[in-house]
């Protein structure tokens, strides 16, 4: 949105310096987006920084008793439309700057979704990969102590996310319940089905974002049907992605990778078989039948759509002219730079950005909060279908305030989302 080039000018090179800090890029975006709506000078500083931040120190003892003492954080950046929710991310590079972009996009998300929900996120530095199950769950059992005061089903919400799981979703939830002495269900969503987890929680974010690709599809005229797609990131969500495209959408998948590398073919990829091959191998490099290929030259192939789902900064001034699909769908959170998006659509490419297209796992995250609130769950096929209607309802809002004000997708996401923020903080009368 606003340049984030120390240049004015951009033409292409890659010598330019961009911004690279999440929570800078996050606030010059809200910037931006109340200049376009007018908010005043005020209500922008507002919504520019956290309600509230936690940053804790936890000992984590380790199972040959020495003790590793990690940095951990929780940032609840606004609950001015209902109680903050967001996820819990395990990473070695996690810094407070990366949960409070996070967190400020989970407003952003929340509102955009037309959810009665905030915005939050948490996060630990740690590698979870060097970790042994019972010093994850120690890990787990120690966040949720220094955290606990601050949770709440109408308080703070907190679920997975980077290398957090469903099962350490309940040993935090069995550890607030020991905490609190009372049955909270609700305090933690993505949880295993048996502890009050929801139906389709699963790959919600993924399906959620075929959702949005359909209605993107529809909006410039094109058949999935036969139509190609690459997915740089193969977790959760770039898994589900692969297996859910062909099946919704008759979607081809030509390449995927991860961080150890990726696979192409021309004649495309059996995407269950891929995931197999990663479930047993933990790497999509080596399938059989394709051929290797790295993460940048992924972004660069001639295809219909390209689903970023890895980490931020993937597409920045270095590629982001040499993008080719038409529709570029963000299951990770930050991967294109403020400048490239205004790059992305001079070029024609329809961005459907993070908060808009991987915003199905907040929604069902909401609907399991709803579930375990007042103790009835639905099934399956509701779940779909509410997802449906709401992912297809929002992208609705965005592409026709994109066309309305002549602006790119993430802008306009920004328009409605911030809008709506904003109005519940005036009519609360903070600001």
């Amino acid at each position: 949105m606003g340049s984030a080039f120390r240049q004015s000018d951009y033409k292409g090179e890659d010598v330019m310096t961009e911004e690279l800090n999440p929570f800078k890029i996050a606030q010059r975006e809200l910037e931006m987006a109340g200049k376009r709506l007018g908010l005043d000078k005020a209500m922008t500083e507002f919504l520019k920084w956290p309600m509230r931040e936690f940053v804790y120190t936890i000992p984590l003892k380790m199972d040959n008793g020495s003790v590793q003492v990690l940095r951990a954080y929780r940032v609840q950046y606004n609950n001015a439309r209902g109680p903050c929710k967001g996820g819990l991310r395990w990473h070695p590079a996690e810094t407070i700057d990366t949960v409070r972009a996070l967190a400020a996009w989970m407003t952003w998300k929340t509102a955009m979704m037309d959810i009665p929900l905030g915005g939050g996120k948490g996060g630990v530095t740690v590698d979870p990969k060097k970790l042994s199950a019972s010093e994850k769950e120690r890990l787990a059992r120690g966040y949720i102590r220094c955290v606990a005061s601050e949770l709440g089903a109408f308080k703070d919400v907190p679920a997975p996310d980077v290398y957090t799981d469903p099962q350490i979703m309940a040993w935090m939830m069995d550890e607030y319940e020991t905490i609190v002495r009372m049955n909270s269900p609700s305090v933690i969503t993505g949880k295993p089905i048996p502890l009050g987890g929801s139906q389709g929680r699963g790959d919600a974010t993924a399906r959620g974002g075929v959702y949005c690709m359909r209605e993107a599809a529809k909006a410039i005229g094109m058949n999935t049907r036969g139509a190609t797609m690459a997915i740089q990131g193969f977790g959760n969500a770039g898994q589900f992605a692969a297996t859910l495209g062909p099946e919704i959408l008759g979607l081809k998948l030509l390449a995927a990778s991860d961080s150890q590398g990726g696979v192409y073919s021309d004649n495309g990829i059996d995407p269950v078989a891929l995931v197999a091959h990663k479930m047993k191998t933990g790497k999509v490099a080596g399938f059989p039948g394709t051929k290797p290929i790295s993460n940048d030259e992924l972004l660069e192939l001639q295809v219909d759509v390209l689903i970023p789902a890895a980490l931020e900064n993937v597409i920045t001034a270095k590629n982001c002219n040499k993008i080719k699909a038409k529709i570029q769908c963000e299951l990770a959170n930050g991967p294109t730079t403020p400048d490239s998006d205004e790059v992305l659509y001079k070029n024609g490419v329809l961005v459907l950005p993070d908060f808009l297209a991987n915003a199905g796992g907040v929604t069902v995250s909401y609907f399991e909060q709803v579930q375990g609130t007042y103790n009835y769950f639905w099934t399956l096929e509701d779940v779909h279908k509410q997802l449906d209607a709401h992912m297809t309802k929002a992208f609705k809002d965005v592409y026709e305030m994109s066309k309305k004000e002549k602006v790119h997708m993430r802008a306009a996401a920004y328009m409605v989302a911030v809008k709506r923020v904003a109005d519940a903080v005036k009519l609360r009368g903070w600001v």
